[in-house]
């Protein structure tokens, strides 16, 4: 029967760091590295949920992983949407150049393509993880992996006793300083389930409003059902299906299109670049880039839209005389004499469009067609040209709502920066405590941003707790 009770093990280290991911794996490196500097041989440990860390850096960027960009801090920080000030002691501890050097240095050769997004030359994301796995474990670092923390309290003498499920039982920990890298709560299939935020919380620190950044917005018809609250717009599961129309537009991806996100009738934001229509909804590096403002005014109930200009270059006016150019041409055309109005219009919109787009965009824009009834058997079928330049330069997308954390990138929100030194990452609540990544009220535009984000306050943040 005494077999049946598990007892309690006490475990201690001097640094523990809860989350192997990107912040995480850094911080205890990071950690790690000061102390042997130093010629201390003070012990680290990485306690990570999941039965391999790095779990969410695999499925970065389709699994090739767009590690950093590599853009300079006046560029870079424009692509911070928040805590931009923050992270700016953290960003030229480790700016991207020396991040590249550090992984060039571990042994993984790193390639800078379009945009300047460093990835690893083979295009593999578990380069990555391993590179930082096998430098943490080259000094030391003890890395236990199914273990989840249940608890976390400061003791009042200083340092930390934790509470967690390991792979045998039941486990207290006692640590001096104490580094959360719990990440957000994106993709929590990886281990991101948001635990940090409580625990954050616990410890005296306050949460900004969490929401999904980087994710698909869902335009109203696009799924067969939207789940709408009688509040308003908001999340729609990923897993609900398209509807018939929806189903028309997956797959197409556009490119160089102007976008225009509106907030209740008026401008909030205009992108140009590329977009994909995917089963989530309107995603694609400018759909991401619109998200996050389209998500937050979601969330505060306002009216969201998404305009598309497939024709950014050129005005209304010579749109208009394009079309009606290629009609009259396709209308001329012997070939098209046993064509009906519907087929010569599809032949006039493949010539304005990639192929794959055009079944969609007719059954998105009904208008373009209209439908004259002289008698009872007799139908007129019109081509409204006009209605078909309008639409290639305001294609309107009324959006119903957004995918949430199960595929969104990143967190938006989170631990209050103010309420931690960006100089060290310790915070001003509670002495010992080192926050750092995706936890904290820090998110950015994607393209590697995030990323580099998360390494160099893991960076911070280790280093200054090995002090």
């Amino acid at each position: 029967m005494a077999g049946l009770f598990l007892q309690t093990a006490r475990m201690k280290t001097d640094i523990l760091v809860i989350g192997g991911g990107a912040s995480g794996l850094m911080a205890a490196f990071a950690a790690a590295r000061t102390l042997t500097d130093a010629g201390r041989a003070d012990q680290v440990t990485i306690l990570e949920k999941m039965s391999r860390p790095g779990r969410k850096i695999m499925i970065t960027g389709k699994g090739r992983c767009n590690f950093t960009n590599v853009k300079a801090w006046n560029e870079f920080s424009q692509h911070v949407q928040a805590g931009s000030a923050f992270v700016k002691s953290s960003f030229y501890n480790l700016n991207p150049e020396k991040l590249v050097d550090w992984f060039e240095a571990h042994g993984m050769h790193t390639v800078v393509e379009r945009g300047d997004r460093a990835y690893p030359a083979s295009h593999r994301s578990s380069e990555v993880v391993d590179t930082l796995l096998n430098a943490c474990l080259g000094l030391g670092v003890k890395v236990q992996t199914g273990t989840s923390v249940t608890g976390v309290s400061a003791l009042p003498g200083g340092g930390f006793e934790l509470q967690a499920e390991g792979p045998d039982g039941p486990q207290k920990w006692l640590c001096r300083r104490l580094i959360l890298a719990t990440g957000g709560l994106s993709y929590p299939a990886t281990g991101s389930t948001g635990d940090g935020y409580a625990w954050a919380r616990a410890l005296g620190h306050s949460i900004k409003p969490l929401f999904p950044s980087l994710t698909a917005l869902v335009p109203r018809g696009y799924k067969i059902e939207e789940v709408i609250s009688g509040d308003g717009p908001k999340h729609i599961d990923r897993s609900t299906p398209l509807s018939e129309a929806g189903q028309l537009l997956l797959g197409v991806q556009l490119k160089n299109v102007g976008v225009t996100l509106q907030v209740e009738g008026s401008v909030a934001d205009e992108e140009f670049g590329d977009l994909d229509f995917t089963d989530g909804g309107i995603e694609g590096p400018v759909g991401f880039q619109l998200s996050r403002k389209a998500v937050k005014s979601l969330v505060n109930g306002s009216r969201v839209r998404l305009v598309l200009d497939l024709k950014p270059g050129v005005s209304l006016t010579e749109v208009t005389e394009r079309v009606k150019a290629l009609w009259k041409e396709v209308d001329g055309d012997p070939r098209s004499r046993r064509l009906h109005e519907k087929g010569k219009c599809k032949v006039v919109l493949e010539k304005l469009m990639p192929r794959e787009l055009v079944p969609g965009f007719m059954a998105w824009q009904p208008n373009i067609l209209t439908l004259e009834r002289r008698g009872r058997t007799d139908t007129k079928v019109w081509v409204n040209l006009p209605t078909i330049a309008k639409a290639l330069k305001e294609w309107n997308f009324d959006i119903a709502g957004y995918v949430g954390y199960e595929r969104c990138v990143v967190t938006a929100g989170g631990v209050a920066t103010d309420e931690v030194s960006p100089k060290t990452l310790e915070s001003k609540k509670c002495p010992g405590l080192y926050l750092c990544g995706e936890l904290l009220d820090i998110d950015c535009d994607t393209g590697g941003y995030n990323l580099q984000a998360a390494f160099c306050t893991g960076f911070l943040a280790g280093q200054s707790a090995g002090k």
